[in-house]
């Protein structure tokens, strides 16, 4: 029995072609591309500054310093998806690359993300933070986006580690996670290339229904058998509803200059946002429909054809009965 487990270990490293060293490397570096990638949409408009309402002297928008992420209170869930995104592609490409040693990849991808959004977060908050007028609002508002990137960069770790996982149930899961921010991301792509009034509004109808159809494609590759996928399908659906509300009430509380730093006025007004637009006119239902629409049909047609090619499998060989 040694001899043979020796032997299953020895045809692992065969089919994976890997010494442990170059498998951690491997995954290391795609941490560091998921980060620059889920960071290219900023990067490429040439990563200067947003305006600040707090700054210390009167600079046009060209003339603000250099910065790796768009700190600014109006540019919050465009800051989540830049730093989820990236990330989530991390662990996507890990699932697809199937290490030997899983723990240690992911661990090494890991690094390598936080090696990114880490040196970018230090860097920019460094810019920051020299420039705001020397006042106690300006150290709220430090503190908010600092609180706020952090939390966003821990959220994209999960993510990648969901997504990076081997079940495919969790790895649905991570999807129904990451596809409001997915499509915030690429709304962001797409403005910043466009510029001002450059994009095409029907690209706006395209953000709003794609989260629907990313959430419906993973519940039907998730599939509903055994029935305990089920709870995977009720979570992706829950989330499908739950975070573009949030990303609804984030956007306009905190893009609300007369509310900012009155944090009770701010939390009444999250809650009647929150409130409205997980009510019937914030619109999410049909979205939720459509989801669940995309996830029964492609997994119905999924089962059907997963039983036609057992049905047409090759005949058993043998002789008599």
């Amino acid at each position: 029995m040694a001899n043979t487990g020796l032997g299953v270990a020895g045809s692992g490293e065969r089919r994976y072609g890997r010494t442990p060293a170059a498998e951690a490397a491997s995954a290391a570096l795609l941490g560091v591309l998921g980060g620059i990638l889920g960071l290219a949409p900023w990067l490429i408009t040439g990563a200067q500054l947003p305006v600040q309402n707090l700054w210390g002297a009167e600079t046009q928008p060209r003339d603000m310093p250099l910065a790796l992420l768009p700190l600014s209170q109006y540019r919050t869930t465009t800051l989540v998806a830049l730093l989820t995104v990236g990330a989530s592609a991390t662990g996507l490409a890990l699932r697809a690359l199937r290490p030997a040693r899983r723990g240690a990849a992911a661990a090494c991808a890991v690094g390598g993300v936080l090696l990114v959004h880490g040196g970018a977060a230090v860097q920019s908050f460094a810019v920051l933070s020299s420039g705001l007028d020397p006042e106690p609002r300006s150290s709220i508002y430090i503190a908010g986006l600092l609180g706020g990137t952090m939390a966003a960069i821990a959220a994209g770790v999960v993510a990648l580690l969901v997504l990076a996982s081997p079940s495919r149930p969790v790895a649905a899961l991570g999807v129904g996670l990451m596809a409001v921010p997915f499509a915030s991301w690429l709304a962001a792509a797409a403005a910043f290339l466009a510029g001002p009034g450059g994009m095409p509004i029907f690209l706006a109808t395209v953000w709003h229904w794609l989260p629907a159809v990313l959430v419906g494609a993973a519940l039907s590759w998730c599939g509903f058998k055994p029935s305990a996928r089920l709870w995977v399908w009720a979570a992706d659906l829950a989330l499908l509803w739950l975070v573009p509300a949030l990303f609804t009430s984030v956007n306009y509380v905190l893009g609300t200059r007369v509310y900012l730093g009155n944090f009770s006025e701010m939390a009444v007004l999250s809650r009647e946002i929150l409130a409205a637009t997980l009510g019937p006119a914030g619109g999410a239902g049909p979205i939720v429909l459509l989801a669940l629409a995309v996830g029964l049909v492609g997994a119905l047609f999924l089962a059907v054809l997963e039983r036609k090619s057992r049905r047409s499998g090759p005949a058993p060989q043998g002789g008599g009965g």
